[in-house]
């Protein structure tokens, strides 16, 4: 196993630690958000964890509950009255715990979710770590196709690049579980998170916005590729 696969996976373990019998629990998108699942899936097996029940964040995340045979504890979100914890990833946390989430296109319901949780919990390996955000990854913006276009025209004009997403596997743009577009937008400069998410989301045709607020964030698990873990609370 790769150090950041392994990385991953101690930090989907720990996360474990924080999930009790009887609890709805929010069950994440992405490569370390299925780990968890996967982790989780043999705590229920063995009989750690018993009576839960499980909300996805994306169709991807409801597919692998049914393959995992853990089909009798998927529920909607209309099923359920609370979600006591959520356990998701993200694709770069800054040590403010901001989180900027996306890169599978699944942040509107994440954020629907993860902010709607008692306890919102993140489990990334090391890379994903930096001083400020966004670094390396653009920030995803769910926008209604109708209005792509003028959406990204008004990012360009707060300065900084903005792209339609497009993907493999299908021609034409990626469409997300809510049959919308993401723009993939870069500012070109450091910027105050909590503002220019504020902002984003005042343009029409903006569905949500891939910047997560760290004062939504109970703790950030941190798992490195030597075995040992850091969380922030």
């Amino acid at each position: 196993m790769g150090s950041i696969d392994r990385a991953r996976e101690v930090a989907a373990r720990e996360a474990l630690k924080y999930v009790r019998s009887g609890q709805v629990i929010g069950v994440g998108t992405g490569s370390t958000a299925m780990l968890f699942l996967r982790e989780l899936h043999k705590s229920i097996i063995n009989g750690a964890v018993s009576n839960v029940l499980l909300v996805p964040t994306s169709t991807e995340t409801e597919i692998e509950i049914v393959r995992l045979g853990l089909v009798n504890l998927l529920r909607y979100p209309w099923q359920v009255d609370h979600i006591d914890v959520a356990i998701d990833g993200a694709d770069e946390v800054d040590y403010g715990k901001n989180l900027i989430k996306g890169g599978g296109a699944a942040l509107t319901r994440e954020k629907i979710i993860d902010y709607w949780a008692r306890e919102f919990i993140v489990i990334v390996d090391e890379s994903k770590v930096f001083n400020s955000i966004p670094s390396k990854h653009p920030i995803p913006i769910e926008v209604i196709p109708f209005a792509w276009s003028i959406v990204r025209t008004r990012l360009e004009e707060l300065g900084g690049t903005a792209e339609l997403r497009f993907g493999s596997g299908k021609r034409g743009p990626v469409v997300t579980d809510n049959g919308n577009y993401i723009i993939d937008y870069m500012p070109k400069s450091v910027i105050n998170i909590e503002e220019l998410e504020r902002v984003i989301k005042e343009i029409p045709g903006v569905v949500e916005v891939g910047i997560f607020n760290g004062k939504r964030v109970s703790r950030v698990i941190i798992g490195k590729v030597d075995g040992s873990v850091i969380t922030m609370d």
